[in-house]
């Protein structure tokens, strides 16, 4: 008899020491993957025309500044146009100094010069890194005439690594409106 409960005593060791060990899960970011962008032309009735994806949806104000909503990234791009008016100075510094103004909560800014001799666009985009309000900015002009400005902002509380794939997303956005952006004559 003995050994009949030495035998059981053993296999309920041996069945509760098979359970595998259990570890907590590590904790993770949920992967966001957007569809790949399709653009199509925006001619709105303003001094300018330039590609837009066609997952925004366009708001249009009177002065011909605009809002290009992403409701699936809780963002949006804000464009406002200006007219050059012996101003250029005045609107580059106000500009310059709005991309500037996200340094406190910002990691990093880079500047990035954009230049189209041919089109008669020149311009500067700034990336930002961080929990800043805006992930990027840019600022547009042919020097004469024409004066554009742009921002990326989110919906969300700055929070730079959940919100860094929809900013990379739009920030792709961004650099081809500067890159398909003409003026009309």
């Amino acid at each position: 008899m003995k050994h009949s409960w030495i035998s059981i005593v053993v296999i309920l060791v041996l069945f509760v020491s098979c359970k595998d060990e259990v570890l907590p899960k590590p904790k993770a970011m949920l992967r966001l993957e957007y569809p790949k962008a399709e653009y199509k032309e925006l001619d709105a009735d303003c001094s300018y025309i330039f590609d837009l994806n066609t997952l925004s949806v366009v708001k249009e104000n009177k002065d011909c500044s605009l809002v290009l909503d992403y409701p699936a990234m809780k963002g949006s791009i804000y464009i406002t146009y200006k007219p050059v008016k012996d101003n250029l100075n005045t609107l580059l510094t106000d500009a310059q100094k709005l991309s500037y103004e996200h340094v406190v909560k910002a990691d990093n800014i880079v500047e990035q010069p954009f230049i189209n001799s041919n089109g008669r666009v020149y311009g500067m985009f700034y990336e930002v890194s961080g929990n800043a309000a805006s992930q990027s900015q840019f600022y547009i002009t042919d020097s004469i005439n024409h004066f554009v400005t742009g921002s990326l902002y989110f919906y969300a509380k700055p929070n730079y690594d959940s919100i860094l794939p929809a900013a990379f997303y739009m920030q792709k956005d961004v650099r081809r409106i500067m890159e398909t952006l003409r003026w009309k004559e």
